[in-house]
């Protein structure tokens, strides 16, 4: 959730560590703050609330001197987003400073204890506890800081990634997770510190994913990792793919309107080197060892949350339509506090676009105690979620730093669709001049997309016949249904505007009480085997004198006499409805949200990854 980065060497810190935390500032942006360690072994601790601009003004003229140091941009958990609880965290004795991304969650008797050892808190932070926790640890015990950390980490419980400084010991940071990701930069004599490695690529492609229950102790000419339990691990570097150029804006006003049009290209990449239309056959390397699970599966669970959970809701209709297998699209938040009945005959499909999901990564530890197989759905390379399932496949979209997901979720879709069609071609459920004929229609979808994209004017100006509004409902049948979740959940999310997704059938059900001429409702209408249906829902809304805005396929007549504006998007198959119908509605909301002044790229109380429950 939070961003963490940190520098030993011998560069100056402060510009690498601020250039970081704006990198990362899509991970939290309710405050900031640095710890430098300057040549005089003082340390040096700025913070500020708000973004990390604020910080950068509050330090300017400051003494920002030193060769290590590490700052966070902060989500805020436990305690209000205010100067105070902002990181980094002192001990009492102001010798160690820590910052921290995740929750400990028996913080709580912990600080009992130790404000009954005299110790007195600046903060609402659980972080805090932990800080102070060492330092007590380190004195009573007369351990060095390394140990300390240590058996410090094995009194906690929760989820944390931590960088630590020492005035006593100027020479060194210390890292380590559990539960929350982090990256250590393999430069020379140097290492950096950072939540995911876009604060890293523009100094090294070399690159550690430390793992769960490791520390790190980093020297300018040195590294040594153990595991909480002190035992010595060999570190596995590896070179990142990362683009220095995918992490600029390129033009581009905000990094959300990017993300759209990189789409064509996104969807591309998820899709080269994976599909032969003139053969009929889908080739995925990351699950091709399983083509007998998929054969004999009951049923696939997929685990997801947000964006990703409505590509999940997309991908079961593919998957029930072309493999017949028996889908479940379960919420992870709520998968795993249930007590889910789970075979080892079963397939479960977590998606999450940073790796790193929290409740999906829980749902993933339930699912392989119970025997499932387990099967990744990922864009981040290195990242927790793929080296905890058994096999997957990598989105291959690119970072996404704009907080609402867009060419996240597109690829995501692709991905599943690829599966979807593995799955229907290693089951034999699938004709296969018919699904040459689909191979050769999902080849052309980046193209189409790039016309869908074409639109983007004709949006702007009925966003400005919205822009206004108080409540929005969005309405799809099929598979046309997740796409009206995910368009209203783009709207909320970025324009504060409050909005509904509900299969149009359902409107019937409640939702059309709330119906009046100030109520936008947009409406999934292409041509598909629904059409009719939905024609249906939309005379039943102007009826009521609703304001239509129906997407609809290209030529398309019969919608556009009774809808108050309408949008369309290039004729393909249905299968590939929700690749083609979400680009006007992310359009829609993009545009809408600036019209508003809000803050596309960084929408308030929201972050890009949720690495905490």
């Amino acid at each position: 959730m939070c961003g963490i980065v940190g520098y030993i060497g011998n560069r100056d810190a402060y510009p690498i560590i601020i250039k970081g935390l704006h990198r990362l500032e899509y991970r939290g942006y309710d405050s900031a703050g640095v710890a430098l360690l300057n040549p005089e072994k003082e340390l040096n601790i700025y913070k500020k609330a708000g973004k990390v601009s604020n910080l950068e003004d509050f330090i300017a003229g400051k003494n920002h001197s030193g060769k290590i140091g590490m700052g966070h941009t902060r989500w805020a958990t436990h305690g209000a987003p205010n100067d105070k609880n902002s990181h980094p965290h002192q001990s009492g004795d102001e010798n160690l400073a820590i910052i921290h991304n995740g929750i400990i969650e028996n913080y709580g008797p912990l600080k009992e204890e130790l404000i009954a050892r005299g110790h007195q808190f600046k903060s609402d932070t659980d972080t805090e506890v932990l800080i102070h926790l060492i330092e007590d640890i380190q004195k009573e015990a007369n351990l060095d800081l390394r140990e300390a950390v240590r058996v410090a980490l094995n009194e906690v419980v929760g989820a944390y990634a931590i960088v630590i400084m020492s005035k006593k010991d100027p020479d060194q940071l210390i890292a380590a997770r559990k539960g929350s990701p982090m990256v250590i930069g393999v430069g020379d004599r140097e290492y950096f510190v950072a939540s995911d490695a876009t604060p890293i690529v523009e100094y090294t492609k070399n690159v550690i994913y430390l793992n769960d229950n490791e520390i790190a102790y980093l020297k300018r000419d040195e590294i040594l990792i153990k595991t909480i339990d002190n035992i010595v691990q060999s570190p596995y570097v590896q070179e990142l793919e990362l683009k220095l150029e995918l992490l600029e804006k390129g033009g581009y006003e905000h990094f959300m309107l990017k993300e759209i049009y990189e789409q064509p290209q996104s969807i591309h990449d998820c899709m080269r080197g994976r599909i032969y239309p003139l053969e009929g056959k889908v080739q995925l390397g990351g699950i091709k060892d399983y083509a007998e699970k998929f054969k004999n599966a009951d049923r696939i669970i997929i685990v997801a949350c947000g964006t990703s959970w409505h590509a999940g809701l997309v991908g079961e209709y593919l998957i029930e339509e072309y493999a017949r297998i028996p889908v479940e699209v379960e919420y992870a938040s709520e998968f795993r506090y249930r007590n889910p009945i789970i075979s080892e005959k079963d397939i479960v499909i977590a998606i999450s676009q940073s790796g790193e999901t929290a409740d999906t990564m829980a749902a993933i530890e339930l699912a392989k105690e119970r025997g499932a197989t387990i099967f990744g759905i990922c864009n981040v390379v290195g990242s927790s979620i793929p080296r905890l399932t058994h096999a997957g496949v990598y989105t291959h979209a690119g970072p996404e730093i704009g907080v609402a997901s867009t060419k996240a979720f597109t690829a995501q879709v692709t991905a599943l669709t690829l599966m979807a069609f593995y799955m229907a071609q290693t089951k034999g459920t699938l004709a296969q001049n018919r699904l040459i004929g689909l191979l050769t229609e999902l080849e052309k979808i980046p193209d189409l997309v790039q016309k869908a994209l074409l639109s983007n004017d004709l949006i702007l100006e009925i966003a400005k016949k919205f822009q206004n509004s108080r409540n929005a409902l969005f309405l799809g049948r099929g598979s046309g249904f997740p796409v009206a979740l995910e368009g209203a959940l783009k709207l909320k999310e970025i324009s504060y505007i409050h909005a509904e997704g509900y299969p149009a059938a359902e409107m019937k059900h409640g939702p059309i009480a709330l119906i009046d001429e100030e109520m936008p409702v947009i409406v999934i209408a292409t041509k598909n085997s629904s059409y009719e249906k939905v024609i249906s829902n939309i005379q039943e809304v102007k009826a009521r004198k609703g304001v239509v805005l129906a997407i609809v396929t290209e030529g398309d007549t019969e919608v556009k006499a009774m809808a108050d504006y309408t949008i369309e998007i290039p004729h393909s198959d249905e299968a590939f409805l929700p690749l083609l119908a979400t680009i006007p509605l992310q359009l829609l909301s993009y545009h809408i949200a600036v019209l508003r002044g809000c803050n596309v790229d960084q929408p308030r109380n929201l972050a890009k990854s949720v690495t905490v429950e």
